[in-house]
């Protein structure tokens, strides 16, 4: 029904940042048209030569960007086969934080430059999707079921990288599965009742080995933290969060 022209148009839309479904209503063309020519027009760029996978495997070229995309792929992402070899990473993004989506788009097209990049709405919250046959090479950590039903352990390239940008690590998780707050509560001083309100910082994630490597590296970085139930980690001491503001900041 359309021509090579009018698909690459429409593909060259959504790799400018347009969802799916907006570039549907401008042009006309189905979503699920779209969609499946993300699959079938860009074999090249799919297919680009893999950082890991090459003769002599070296880090992605980008490594603080990779960095705070593992943080968001621990958090809230997959990896899933699609078909013939290619897969997809899809991290979730709350349609409440445009500017994290825009940033976990931005790190994916970093990480794999060559590869398309779509945003698929869903009630409430943003995909962001990343099509490449490499995906496995890049986050080792996938496999079939949920992340805290099975082991979560970076191989050694990873560790060096988080060590090089440990704050992009605990920003990638905090921005996926945690938040900043700000508590409150009340006092008598000099017989008056007046209100304090503190800011901290929470991290949930069900995963024992992803809250390890969490607080593993807020030791490394001097942020003092506690567990407050069996998810949840909590940053609330003054200093810390100033640390915490200043390296990773509330999502928004």
């Amino acid at each position: 029904m359309y021509d090579v022209e009018t698909r690459k148009r429409a593909l060259a839309l959504v790799q400018q940042g347009r969802s799916v479904n907006s570039v549907s209503k401008q042009t006309g063309i189905s979503r699920w048209a779209i969609r499946n020519w993300q699959t079938r027009l860009e074999p090249v760029a799919r297919t680009a030569d893999c950082t890991r996978c090459a003769p002599e495997p070296r880090a992605p070229a980008d490594t603080a960007a990779y960095t705070y995309l593992l943080g968001l792929y621990l958090g809230d992402g997959c990896v899933s086969p699609l078909r013939k070899g290619l897969f997809f990473l899809r991290i979730a993004c709350a349609d409440a934080w445009p500017g994290l989506i825009d940033a976990c788009a931005g790190a994916m097209r970093a990480v794999h430059p060559r590869n398309s990049v779509c945003r698929v709405q869903r009630q409430g919250y943003v995909m962001v999707t990343g099509y490449s046959k490499h995906w496995p090479c890049l986050f080792p950590q996938h496999g079939p079921g949920k992340k805290h039903e099975r082991p979560i352990v970076l191989v050694t390239w990873q560790r060096e990288i988080v060590a090089t940008h440990p704050w992009e690590l605990v920003r990638g998780l905090v921005h996926s599965d945690g938040c900043r707050i700000t508590n409150w509560t009340t006092k008598i001083v000099a017989g008056a009742r007046k209100r304090y309100e503190y800011p901290r910082y929470f991290f949930t994630n069900r995963s024992d080995d992803i809250r390890k490597m969490y607080t593993d590296t807020l030791d490394r970085l001097g942020v003092a933290w506690r567990q407050t139930n069996a998810w949840n980690i909590s940053v609330a001491r003054r200093d810390s969060v100033a640390l915490m503001d200043a390296h990773v900041g509330p999502k928004y």
